[in-house]
């Protein structure tokens, strides 16, 4: 019948999980394979390197080893063979190394001093010990001396020396008076390092006459004492303030050496008046957190663990109302060797290769030698296949004689390490060492652990089948592990029958067979619910449970977690429990486990006890917060939990919710844990490392969220290495010549234990080089410097801790520092595709000279200036166009036609522009001209006008002619025939003969060039029906080209019209003549008075319904001129133009009135100054207005 084994699938992962950690090259200790295997010494079990005996006692120094046969042990002593059958007080361990010293007999410690080495050999090799120091503990006496009494003012500063006699160890020193009571310290008197005791300044109540230093010798249990001191301060008047001083350190700076691991003790210690304050700081850098402290009132500064990282100046500062002083402590980290890789030992059969490495560190770097069974390897027997590279020894073909125990000793001033690594050369055949036939049951969707522990010389191969005639199993559905254990990830029904495990090499095979059963999950069908029951009454819990019939199934009820008391008032029927005459005690949770030999499940509800009817109004609230929070089952990763719900005020609680403090990281910030349903008072709670833990749990009903109850118990998890690496790593270059890696480091509680550090990785991605690294602390950035300019780097940064190495982090690409580019585009070729439109062309240049990342390539272009002087006058304008990629030809917009150009081209990365390539010049062809800036008729005739106009402002090439079209408007507004007339370029006015008179026409007028006709301007103007009437201008078409004209009505072709305009020139005339003789006189204009005194509204200028001229604006400010005013309706009339003379008025040839200026003034010739545009002054109105005053 098969073996049974069944496991719980927690028990059955941890235990694999152990087995897997059983290397297989080490020669497992099965009783049956170690009767028959032969195998090197290996040290068990020494006594400490330096290792301080009490004298009082026997001296034992251990030595234990094992290794087959047994081995044989012997000692050196300060170099030499101790040969301990000479000694009667020397006695060995049977079966072992360790000697005993029976010194309390006879004999003195002092006989025994020395340096101790035990060596356990076989005839396979020889395995040794540590130099082991064996020293006597000493706890001497004080020397005798002769000690003053001290008398001293009020405020002075003070400092008893202790000076404690030289003991092994040293001692632990302390100030207690003659009735054993300590001294009390303060920021003014304490305890220094070295033992002193010093005052910042002196009180009269430090008077004493027992300040005693005491010494306590802890090895020997022993305590010394100093004569006691006598203080005595004088009560007078207290010493001047005075600023601080130190008394320890001397000097402004100092300088401390300590070894990585050890605790680094910084003190300064000030005197002044007031008493002094201290203050610390690290100058290149912040102190690290979770491991610096600060002891005696601040005046010392520790930090543990330390380690490289921590090497710096540090900066103590005392300080009180009177000033300051600072003391620098330059601080050296060293290091006793470290391992980075010991070696392991090492099982090969005959003919085969391997290597063992020995790889520590230190400060300095430690030197690695090598023995050979005790012996130094350059002096030990030659053996062809051992070949020795520094830190490395390589074998290759080994036979049975190449066995041997070697050892590895690395050094440095500091210390020394050893290890012993034994090579052991076997020839077995496989063996199976797991029991034939065992049964392995497992519960269905669950992983499935079959074992198969074997050994073999050489390392056997294990291949799994199924059944009698199955194939192999294959890892894309079963995971086959190192050290043979197959494993189902999910087991199923059909995963249950025979597994057959089979190993080989080429000395043999060796198989077994083992079975698998998979059982259905054990499942709580009907769970017991809630229950509020009055005292006095019965309730009842149900929990159905269905199970796997083959499994023997047992059900139990708990009660708040603690089994059920021991009434009759509660019976368990079946899946039923009852209880009767519910009291006050009965409330709390009940708990059905239904177990089997696999699996275990629970359901639990709460019973709450009310009282009996009546009862109040029921208050429905949020839950009471839960209280007696208990933490149990504490493991490194997890933690159960288990509360007390508090009262749910009449809402069922539907969950709670845990939450948790870390109070190493982040003291009174509170997380979300988890939430568990409102039937449960437990949870099972998942843990990080080194994670001072504290939790509370908040109830959740209908109504909302309960209060916090108080936190739980504090519960540190242990440190291990990190489970992550930093993320976001970079490398970039900011340099031509360096390497800048950043990274996003971890977090406190990311870091899984004390002393993180990233260590941070390189190397060149296409050469052969080995990675090159260095470790840091506290910084998220490293600067590689001195590499080749733009190269591809390949990175990665490891956190690691005082515990051990996060797993392998990924592996990042980066480039070192861009410089700008080297070479020039060539070959830069220029095609103008249009007038405005060019198309440019370049080699690309070559990638090595780029030294970069391409960004692409940018043109530089410009118009060319014509003549020094315009160039030297005006700067030249260069547009930029940039080509993303590695593009090679770009099209240039927007350029002026018949234009001289220059451009150049550029290579960009992301340093910078490369030079420029040559300058490339190239001339765009003509284009259209714009229409010409402007275009006036002037000097209307009854049968001629005369057109003015200025150039286009582009011409855009050589103008060849302008174009001139012309037709009369009828009265109906109809459009006449169209006139063509060409008119040569170098002209800028043309007159028109022949035109019928009072007929108004339409001009449209353009230039040429040789590329075709550019843009029009349109004008409209009407002949005179004689010289003494006005030609009205209208103002322009804005719909140019309209086949229809303007629809205004031409007033001056009117008799009525003609008629008004003799009456006004007939009153102007009377104006002018009565303005003549007042100026003669000497007194003021009266239209000027009149409207200085803004007497009658009637000399306001009038409205457009009063019957004056029609109004008109300037297109571009809006502002309205004076009433009665003419204006050309085109845009062309500069400011000069409205200064025209009486004369220009009466002749009607555009004429207009300044705002500002006066008849008079116009007409004596004299010229105001214009004032600014829209200025309505108060002076005198226009002569039409003064004229319209008197009508």
């Amino acid at each position: 019948m098969p073996k049974k084994k069944r496991l719980p699938a927690g028990r059955v992962a941890l235990i694999l999980f152990l087995c897997q950690m059983i290397s297989a090259l080490e020669v497992p200790l099965d009783p049956k394979l170690l009767e028959d295997l032969v195998q090197p010494p290996t040290i068990t079990q020494q006594s400490p390197k330096d290792y301080i005996i009490d004298p009082r006692e026997n001296i034992v120094i251990q030595c234990e080893a094992k290794g087959k046969p047994p081995p044989s042990f012997s000692w050196t002593r300060n170099g030499t063979h101790f040969d301990i059958d000479k000694d009667p007080l020397v006695t060995m361990k049977p079966g072992s190394g360790t000697l005993t010293i029976n010194i309390m007999s006879e004999g003195k410690a002092e006989t025994y001093e020395g340096v101790y080495q035990c060596t356990a050999r076989n005839e396979r090799g020889a395995a040794i010990s540590n130099n082991i120091v064996v020293r006597p503990s000493r706890s001497p006496l004080w020397t005798k001396e002769k000690l003053e009494p001290i008398t001293l003012r009020n405020g002075q500063s003070l400092v008893l020396p202790c000076r404690p006699p030289l003991g092994l160890p040293p001692p632990i020193i302390f100030w207690m008076d003659n009735s054993f009571q300590r001294l009390p310290q303060s920021e003014r008197v304490s305890q220094g390092l070295n033992g002193d005791l010093y005052f910042s300044n002196v009180l009269p109540e430090d008077t004493r006459e027992d300040y005693i230093c005491y010494a306590r010798f802890n090895h020997t249990q022993t305590i010394q004492q100093k004569q006691p001191i006598s203080v005595k301060v004088i009560s007078a008047k207290p010493n001047r303030e005075r600023p601080p001083t130190f008394l320890t350190p001397e000097g402004n700076t100092s300088n401390k050496e300590e070894l990585r691991g050890n605790v680094l003790s910084l003190e300064c210690i000030a005197e002044g008046l007031p008493t002094p304050v201290i203050y610390w700081i690290k100058e290149d850098g912040t102190l690290p957190t979770n491991r610096t402290f600060y002891r005696n009132f601040k005046k010392t500064l520790q930090i543990i663990q330390v380690s490289e990282a921590d090497s710096g100046n540090y900066q103590c500062i005392a300080k009180n109302a009177l000033g300051a002083i600072h003391h620098t402590i330059s601080v050296t980290v060293k290091a006793a060797p470290y391992w980075i890789l010991a070696p392991q030992n090492l099982v090969l059969s005959p003919g085969e290769d391997g290597s063992l490495i020995c790889r520590a560190n230190g400060n300095p770097k430690p030197r690695i030698s090598w023995l050979s069974n005790g012996v130094p390897i350059e002096i030990a027997p030659d053996d062809p296949s051992r070949k020795i590279d520094g830190d490395t020894i390589i074998f290759s073909n080994v036979q049975e004689r190449s066995s041997a125990v070697y050892q590895c000793n690395a050094s440095n001033e500091y210390g020394y390490l050893l290890a012993n690594a034994f090579v052991n050369v076997l020839a077995e055949p496989p063996r199976i060492l797991t029991s034939a036939n065992t049964l392995y049951q497992v519960i269905a969707n669950r992983p499935a652990l079959l074992d198969c522990a074997f050994f073999g010389s050489p390392l056997p191969t294990i291949e799994w089948f199924k059944g009698a005639k199955g194939s192999a199993l294959r890892d894309d559905i079963y995971v086959l592990h190192e050290n043979g254990t197959l494993e189902i990830p999910v087991a199923q029904k059909d995963s249950t029958g025979t597994y057959t495990c089979v190993a080989r090499n080429k000395l043999g095979m060796a198989k077994n067979e083992v079975h698998l059963e998979i059982k259905d999950p054990t499942r709580i069908i009907k769970q017991p619910e809630y229950a509020v029951v009055q005292r006095g009454s019965t309730v009842s819990f149900e929990c159905k449970v269905k199970h796997d019939h083959t499994l023997t199934l047992t059900i139990t009820w708990l009660k708040d977690n603690g089994e059920l008391p021991s009434d009759g008032r509660f019976t368990v029927d079946k899946d039923h429990l009852e209880v009767a005459d519910v009291r006050d005690s009965d409330g709390g949770a009940y708990t059905c486990v239904a177990n089997t030999t696999l699996d275990m499940v629970s359901a639990s509800a709460v019973l709450s006890v009310v009282a009996p009817t009546p009862t109040p109004a029921p208050i429905y609230d949020v839950p009471n917060p839960p209280f007696d929070l208990e933490l149990t089952d504490q493991l490194d990763k997890s933690v159960q939990l288990s509360w007390t719900p508090g009262d749910d005020n009449n809402r069922p609680i539907t969950k709670f919710i845990i939450e948790y403090e870390d109070a190493m990281h982040e003291a009174g910030l509170w997380h979300h844990q988890t939430e568990v349903s409102g039937m449960q008072t437990t949870a099972q709670l998942k843990l990080s490392p080194y994670v001072n833990y504290s939790f509370r749990v908040m109830a959740v009903n209908s109504l909302g969220r309960s209060l916090p109850s108080e936190p739980s118990e504090q519960y540190l998890t242990k440190a291990a290495e990190p489970d992550t690496n930093p993320t976001a790593v970079e490398g970039l270059g900011s340099e031509p010549d360096n390497l800048v890696i950043t990274w996003k480091p971890l977090n406190g509680f990311e870091s899984n234990g004390p002393g993180l550090q990233y260590k941070v990785s390189w190397r060149q991605k296409d050469g052969d080089d080995e990675w090159a690294s260095v470790v840091v602390a506290n910084v998220s950035k490293y600067i590689v410097s001195g590499t080749p300019t733009f190269v591809p780097y390949l990175v990665k940064v490891q956190a690691l801790n005082d515990v051990g190495f996060a797993p392998e982090p990924a592996v990042v690409m980066g480039h070192s520092g861009e410089d700008l580019p080297m070479v020039a585009p060539g070959n830069v070729r220029v095609n103008v595709v249009n007038s405005t439109l060019a198309e440019v062309h370049w080699d690309p240049v070559p990638l090595k000279s780029i030294r970069g990342h391409l960004q692409g390539y940018r043109i530089y272009y410009w118009k060319a200036q014509e003549g020094s002087l315009k160039r030297n006058r005006r700067h030249i304008e260069k547009k930029i166009l940039t080509f993303q990629g590695s593009k090679t030809h770009g099209m240039l917009p927007g350029l002026e036609p018949f234009s001289h150009y220059a451009l150049n081209v550029r290579v960009v990365n992301g340093k910078g522009e490369g030079p420029a390539s040559p300058d490339r010049v190239f001339n765009t062809p003509e284009g259209v001209p714009s229409a010409p800036s402007s275009l006036k008729i002037i000097n209307p005739t009854l049968d001629s006008l005369t057109l003015e106009w200025d150039p286009p402002s582009r011409p855009n090439g050589i103008l060849t002619e302008y174009t001139l079209k012309y037709q009369p408007i009828n009265s109906t507004h109809e459009l006449g025939p169209l006139v063509d007339l060409k008119i040569p370029a170098n002209k800028t006015r043309w007159t028109l003969k022949n035109l019928n008179f009072s007929t108004r026409y339409k001009f449209y007028f353009y230039a040429q060039t040789a590329a075709g006709s550019g843009s029009q301007i349109t004008e409209e103007a009407v002949t005179t029906v004689d010289e003494g009437k006005l030609a009205g201008i209208l103002p322009p078409d804005v719909g140019a080209g309209k086949a229809m004209a303007s629809r205004q009505v031409d007033i001056a072709t009117q008799g009525w019209f003609i008629g008004l305009m003799c009456a006004v020139a007939l009153l102007i005339l009377i104006l002018l003549i009565v303005c003549f003789i007042r100026r003669n006189k000497g007194g003021k204009y009266p239209v000027k008075e009149k409207e200085d005194a803004h007497a009658d509204p009637e000399i306001q200028p009038m409205k457009e319904d009063d019957g004056t001229f029609g109004e008109y604006s300037d297109a571009e400010d809006h502002k309205p001129l004076k009433k009665g005013s003419r204006t050309p309706s085109d845009r062309t009339v500069k400011k000069e133009d409205s200064d025209d003379s009486l004369v220009d008025y009466g002749e009607g040839v555009n004429g207009q009135f300044n705002e500002d200026g006066s008849f008079i003034g116009q007409y004596s010739g004299k010229k105001e100054k214009e004032p600014a545009e829209g200025n309505e002054s108060s002076e005198a109105p226009s002569p039409v207005n003064a004229m319209n005053s008197f009508v």
